[in-house]
C-alpha cells in the first residue's frame, strides 16, 4: 500500500469517529473502496497499458475477499494470504529486501514495477499466450504455464516507440500487403522516389488513394509534393522482400501495431534491436504461427513463396491474448537482471 493510500484510510478512520450519522453511510463506502483498491492492487498490481482489452473487472472476487477478512484477523495476516506467490514475484521481493536496491531510487521504481508485472500475469495468466518485452526486445509464448517458444524481437525506436499492449491474436496472415502510414510515406519513401525514377517497381510499392484504388505514377508530378500535400499513399505488394515479410500475425489495436516477419533477418543478431516504426518483428515467425495453428499451416510452402502470392488469412481456432509490455527486470532462475530503460520511461 502507497504511502498516499495509507494516509487516506487513516484520515477517514478518523473523521469517522467525529462525523455524524448523516455522513458516516457515505464515509463508510469512502472507506470500503478504499480497502478494495489495496486487495485489488494487492493482487493485480498497478499495471496499465496504453490499450487494454484483456483486463476484466473482478470487483466481485474482492468483495468477496473482503468479507473473508475477519474482524480480529490482523492486516499483516491478510496481506499474507492474499500476497502474490509467484516465482518471479518471491525472487524480486527478496532482492528489494536483502540488497541495497532500495537505496537506489531507479532500481527500486524497476523492481517494484517489475513485481506489478509479476502480480498482473499470476492473476490473468492464460492457457495459453504471448508476452513480448520491449526492454528486452523479446518474445515469449506460453501454453499451459510452459515456456514453449523463446525468441529475439525488434522493436520500436527511442522515436517511434513501442506502446503497451493487451490485446488477442485472431488472425494469421500469409503474405500480406503493406499499406505504409502515411509518416513514413512523407517522409522516409517520398524523398526515394524524387531521387530515384524506378524506386518504386524496384521495390514491389504502388501508389493507392484514400479509398485503396491504384493510381498510374508515371504521370504524377513527383517534384511538387511534399510532407504536407502528397495526396497519396504506397502500399507494398507480396512477398520475401515486404517489410512484413511473408506471415503478419493480426493483433486487435488502435495504433496499426502488430507481429510480424522480416526481410532483414540480419537485425535479430544485433544486441541493440531497437529498430522499427513501432510494430514486433519476429525472429521465429513460422515457429509461432505452427505453434498456434496446431501444425495446420504448410510452413515449407510459405517460405518457397514468390513475388505478389495471394494474400490469405487464417482464422486462429481461438484468439489468443497477446501482452506487449515495458518490463525493466526479468528473473532467471534466482538472478535478478537489470535491463536498460532504452525508452527513458522510468525516472
Amino acid at each position: 500500500m502507497s504511502p498516499s493510500q495509507t494516509d487516506q484510510i487513516r484520515m477517514a478512520l478518523i473523521d469517522n469517529q467525529t462525523l455524524d450519522s448523516n455522513y458516516k453511510e457515505l464515509r463508510d463506502r469512502q472507506i470500503t473502496g478504499l480497502v478494495l483498491n489495496f486487495i485489488k492492487g494487492l493482487q493485480e498490481g498497478n499495471i496499465k497499458f496504453d490499450y487494454d482489452e484483456v483486463r476484466a473487472s473482478r470487483d466481485s472476487v474482492y468483495v468477496d475477499q473482503l468479507f473473508k477478512s475477519s474482524n480480529s484477523e490482523l492486516v499483516q495476516q491478510t496481506v499474507l494470504r492474499l500476497e502474490c506467490r509467484d516465482h518471479d514475484f518471491m525472487v524480486l521481493q527478496k532482492f528489494l529486501t536483502d540488497s541495497v536496491a532500495k537505496m537506489n531510487p531507479l532500481k527500486f521504481k524497476k523492481i517494484v514495477l517489475a513485481m506489478n508485472y509479476a502480480r498482473y500475469f499470476f492473476i490473468y495468466h492464460q492457457p495459453e499466450q504471448i508476452i513480448v518485452n520491449i526492454p528486452e526486445a523479446s518474445v515469449r509464448y506460453y501454453q499451459n504455464n510452459f515456456l514453449r517458444l523463446k525468441m529475439r524481437a525488434v522493436v520500436g525506436k527511442k522515436t517511434t516507440p513501442t506502446p503497451t499492449i493487451a490485446s488477442y491474436i485472431t488472425d494469421v496472415v500469409t503474405f500480406p500487403k503493406w499499406n505504409v502510414p502515411h509518416s513514413i510515406a512523407v517522409t522516409e519513401i517520398l524523398p526515394k522516389v524524387q531521387i530515384k525514377e524506378n524506386y518504386l517497381e524496384q521495390n514491389n510499392y504502388e501508389v493507392v488513394d484514400a479509398k485503396g484504388h491504384v493510381v498510374d505514377e508515371s504521370i504524377l508530378k513527383w517534384n511538387t509534393y511534399d510532407e504536407k500535400n502528397f495526396p497519396y499513399f504506397f502500399r507494398q505488394g507480396t512477398g520475401g522482400r515486404n517489410a512484413l515479410g511473408i506471415i503478419k500475425f493480426e493483433l486487435q489495436n488502435p495504433f496499426s501495431i502488430f507481429l510480424h516477419a522480416t526481410s532483414l533477418q540480419g537485425s535479430f543478431a544485433k544486441d541493440y534491436r531497437f529498430l522499427s516504426h513501432g510494430c514486433v518483428r519476429l525472429e521465429k515467425p513460422f515457429v509461432l504461427a505452427d505453434r498456434l495453428l496446431n501444425g495446420e499451416i504448410n510452413i515449407k510452402k510459405l517460405q518457397s513463396g514468390k513475388k505478389n502470392t495471394e494474400t490469405k488469412t487464417i482464422k486462429l481456432p481461438n484468439k489468443v491474448p497477446v501482452f506487449i509490455v515495458y518490463n525493466p527486470v526479468v528473473v532467471t532462475g534466482q538472478k535478478v537482471v537489470f535491463l536498460p530503460d532504452t525508452y527513458g520511461l522510468i525516472n
